[in-house]
């Protein structure tokens, strides 16, 4: 099997860029990337493929050929190469993580031999806040509401949290409350290691200049926080932000086209597997199981040889589900494991030290490629004073979209520090 590296990664600061245009953000990360890599504008014509992930600028009325636009004034000006096809892409909150396997794929198949991708989004609108709550609405079923409203209803009877609706609420933290509920009813869970949890993300996010919240919260202050919708508090949730991220894959052969100190700073594709979701009961493992399994038995690598693990934590409550899902603790106790500290730095796996999409931030059409840039960040060791020791295998998991109490679909990377 052919193998395949990341030989560049740029992840724009996440956070309120209303100054910026999707082209700008696009602009920045690219123009980052070929920083990353050692590459002008010549040497990009290397690119033989790209695959552009967004999940907004439909509501600020580019529907289609996004991607391409945004690319337009650096076509235009030389700075990345005609004739290249795009392909745009969607996958909820896994957009960027769905780029990423396309570009893995184009390396992987052998129909290129370089392969971009890259992740832009625009969640801030102050001149028209529905556009805001309009790009999340596409994230769940607008066609048969009645189905996952029938499915919320009974589910929050079991789960001791009946389900609600109504302004001021956003059905996605609702249901991730739900989810929580019931853990804590199945297995002992309590909000403290759920705020555990988020007060450890916000340390590793004061750590990180790429971040959109670089404060700390103490479990307490976490705790304390206005209630969005029991057990979650506003420090356990993802904030809405700006940014975009890029990663450059390339097959083996490529790779010495690159300079030395480049080659050196590659890092191994192991894998990359998706699963998709489907309306699963509560006591069923979620379809991130299903892509880890996966990306296990492709690899034959096992849980416990991680060295640390980039998690969709919408909430905070979602590490510790994912955590089980991952089987990188038992299932049940994803809190306990949590609140033990084994998964702060320097413990013995560290989970989001980019702070997680609760610090680090969330805009969702760029988030999975910046799980990419952090874990090869920690892979070359440059990852400054968030660094894990040692670090030579990182898991990502990232999902998209809701569909019941699954994700719509799910991304599972397994990176590897090159020998």
């Amino acid at each position: 099997m052919r193998k395949v590296y990341v030989i560049g990664t740029a992840c724009t600061p996440f956070g309120k860029h209303e100054d910026k245009s999707f082209q700008d953000l696009a602009r920045w990360a690219y123009g980052d990337l070929l920083l990353d890599c050692g590459l002008d504008a010549q040497g990009a014509r290397l690119i033989e493929q790209a695959w552009f992930g967004n999940c907004g600028m439909g509501q600020w009325g580019q529907g289609g050929i996004r991607g391409q636009v945004a690319f337009t004034p650096l076509v235009e000006e030389g700075l990345f190469p005609e004739r290249v096809p795009m392909i745009n892409v969607e996958g909820g909150c896994a957009t960027a993580s769905f780029a990423f396997h396309g570009a893995w794929k184009d390396v992987l198949s052998g129909q290129a031999e370089v392969s971009l991708a890259i992740g832009v989004e625009k969640l801030v609108s102050r001149d028209d806040p529905g556009r805001t709550a309009a790009i999340f609405a596409t994230g769940i079923d607008q066609l048969d509401r009645q189905k996952w409203l029938d499915y919320y209803a009974a589910a929050g009877a079991q789960a001791g949290k009946p389900f609600e609706t109504g302004p001021g609420r956003t059905v996605f933290m609702d249901t991730y409350a739900m989810q929580a509920a019931w853990h804590m009813r199945a297995y002992g869970t309590t909000q403290r290691q759920i705020a555990v949890g988020a007060s450890k993300n916000h340390h590793h996010g004061s750590l990180n200049p790429k971040a959109q919240y670089r404060f700390e919260l103490t479990v307490d202050e976490v705790l304390a926080d206005r209630e969005i919708s029991f057990p979650l508090t506003r420090a356990m949730c993802s904030p809405l932000g700006d940014g975009a991220s890029a990663a450059l894959l390339c097959s083996q052969d490529a790779l010495a086209h690159f300079p030395r100190e480049v080659q050196a700073r590659a890092v191994l594709v192991r894998t990359s597997q998706l699963s998709g979701g489907k309306y699963r009961k509560l006591d069923e493992p979620g379809l991130s199981r299903i892509a880890a399994d996966k990306a296990y038995a492709r690899t034959g690598l096992k849980p416990a040889e991680m060295h640390l693990a980039e998690v969709h934590d919408a909430t905070s409550f979602c590490e510790i589900y994912q955590l089980e899902m991952l089987r990188l603790c038992a299932e049940g106790q994803g809190g306990r494991f949590v609140e033990s500290g084994a998964t702060a730095l320097g413990g013995r796996l560290p989970v989001n030290v980019s702070g997680g999409l609760v610090s680090k931030g969330h805009p969702v059409g760029a988030t999975g490629l910046s799980m990419v840039y952090e874990v090869c960040q920690q892979l070359r060791g440059e990852a400054g004073a968030r660094q894990v020791k040692g670090a030579s295998l990182g898991l990502i998991e990232n999902g998209g979209g809701v569909m019941g109490f699954d994700e719509a679909a799910c991304a599972i990377h397994i990176l590897e520090k090159s020998s």
